[in-house]
């Protein structure tokens, strides 16, 4: 007689084939998105894939930026993290613009 195993809590995020579909891409193609660093993802103890709904943005930007400008994945990687450097700083920005408006001291 087997043991039944009882799942305590759901995982978060989505597996390789359910985030594949989404992004429609083929799976064997976010491996490799996921191999060279481009695309986050999770391992769980049987090597499974598990993703981020965050992470379909990023495959989104991805696409974007292979289709729209030809860029190389070496490239999309470096683009990257130029905008999300960008981002950042114009975030800092802001918050430090803010703040000296609304500081009463």
């Amino acid at each position: 007689m087997t043991a039944r195993r009882y799942v305590l809590a759901r995982r978060p995020g989505m597996q390789l084939d359910d985030f594949a579909t989404r992004c429609g891409l083929h799976p064997d193609m976010v491996r490799r998105l996921v191999a060279l660093g481009l695309v986050p993802c999770r391992q769980d103890a049987r090597a499974d894939l598990w993703f981020e709904p965050s992470a379909l943005v990023t495959v989104g930007r991805i696409q974007r930026l292979r289709t729209g400008l030809g860029l190389n994945y070496a490239a999309i990687g470096l683009v990257l993290d130029l905008l999300d450097h960008i981002e950042e700083l114009e975030s800092a920005s802001r918050r430090r613009r803010t703040s000296r408006w609304t500081s009463t001291s």
